[in-house]
């Protein structure tokens, strides 16, 4: 499902108009950018948690060129659903 059928779903359910409904998803994921990006995690109940993690140091190899590389420390965004969603898809026919 892309963004615009998102979109267009919310739009169909709640009766707001489309252009609204893009604004608003547009605002939440500018927010979630930038509060991540800021070192914040974000916590939604009943839905799941953006959190940033850490990634630590390492060495890794070029195998064109035969060398070895150092990734320095560094964090990931990373999306962890919650206990009832991860409920809901195991529990979902359709995707059996």
């Amino acid at each position: 499902m892309t963004k615009a059928e998102v979109i267009a779903a919310i739009a169909e359910k709640t009766g707001i108009e489309k252009s609204d409904v893009s604004s608003s998803v547009e605002a939440f994921l500018s927010v979630v950018k930038n509060s991540m990006s800021e070192g914040n995690n974000i916590y939604i109940r009943g839905f799941g948690s953006f959190v940033n993690k850490k990634r630590a140091k390492k060495v890794a190899r070029n195998i064109s060129k035969n060398t070895a590389i150092v990734i320095d420390a560094h964090y990931v965004p990373s999306f962890k659903p919650s206990k009832e969603f991860v409920a809901q898809i195991k529990s979902s026919k359709k995707i059996k």
